[in-house]
């Protein structure tokens, strides 16, 4: 089998995953120790000993200001809003046909954040769950993009993230729980996240459009993370194939 050679895009994809996954666990251990041993708010904890949460804040500030600007190290599906990248194809039709897709996944995740704000909002769940639910969601985005994408899969249908129609929508779905949390360092997460979607929507539909933009043709993708997923996807089912033939052997 040949091996895929990863781009620089998509290994910063996996240092992300690392990262993120390291916060979360550490904000999954820091949610266990204060409940359990101290029966406190992990907002108060936190706050008392800020070093986690600094972090955590900074990383993402970090992370959504470079998205305002174009760069070479993000991924292709979030930088085609810039002018620097409309590449004009000749045609003038432009072609987005996952609209109304987007208005689906729209309400179903407006849907379903609401159900769990509901819950805060009766004292059910508590700070901690919303925080932790925003980490969850973090490393979702990153599988979503590395591995195995449900929007991109069952709703808008697209090839690749490459021309995602929703793919600036990462930070302000990741940080929607929030909204329920009232605390001003997690209000400037949920706030810039928004200021990076109204950017995102502010757009030039021939930009966004394959159709019209040679940008976000294959030919010119940098990423090339449609082939590693393809990589994937073929030794997953290798191993399936070979899990299979074992036991078949065990059984004779």
């Amino acid at each position: 089998m040949k091996r895929i050679r990863l781009t620089p895009v998509s290994v910063l994809h996996y240092v992300r995953l690392v990262y993120r996954s390291i916060l979360f666990i550490l904000l999954l251990i820091s949610y266990i120790s204060y409940r359990v041993h101290q029966g406190e708010a992990i907002t108060t904890a936190l706050e008392r000993q800020p070093v986690i949460l600094v972090i955590t804040w900074a990383v993402f500030v970090f992370e959504m200001v470079l998205r305002f600007f174009p760069s070479r190290f993000e991924s292709p599906g979030s930088q085609k809003q810039f002018k620097r990248n409309y590449i004009k194809s000749g045609s003038t039709q432009v072609v987005i046909p996952d609209n109304n897709a987007t208005v689906l996944i729209a309400l179903i995740w407006i849907t379903f954040n609401g159900a769990i704000g509901a819950l805060r909002m009766l004292d059910i769940l508590d700070d901690g769950i919303m925080i932790l639910l925003c980490g969850a969601y973090s490393i979702c985005d990153m599988i979503c993009i590395l591995f195995f994408c449900p929007f991109e899969t069952w709703f808008m249908k697209n090839k690749c993230c490459g021309s995602c129609r929703i793919y600036n929508w990462d930070y302000a779905m990741m940080f929607t729980p929030l909204f329920f949390v009232r605390r001003d360092y997690a209000w400037s997460l949920l706030a810039l996240s928004i200021a990076l979607l109204v950017r995102w929507e502010n757009r030039h539909p021939e930009r966004f459009s394959e159709s019209t933009n040679e940008y976000l043709r294959c030919r010119n993708c940098t990423e090339k993370l449609c082939t590693h997923k393809k990589q994937l996807k073929r030794l997953w089912k290798h191993a399936e194939k070979y899990t299979a033939d074992k036991i078949r052997s065990l059984r004779k």
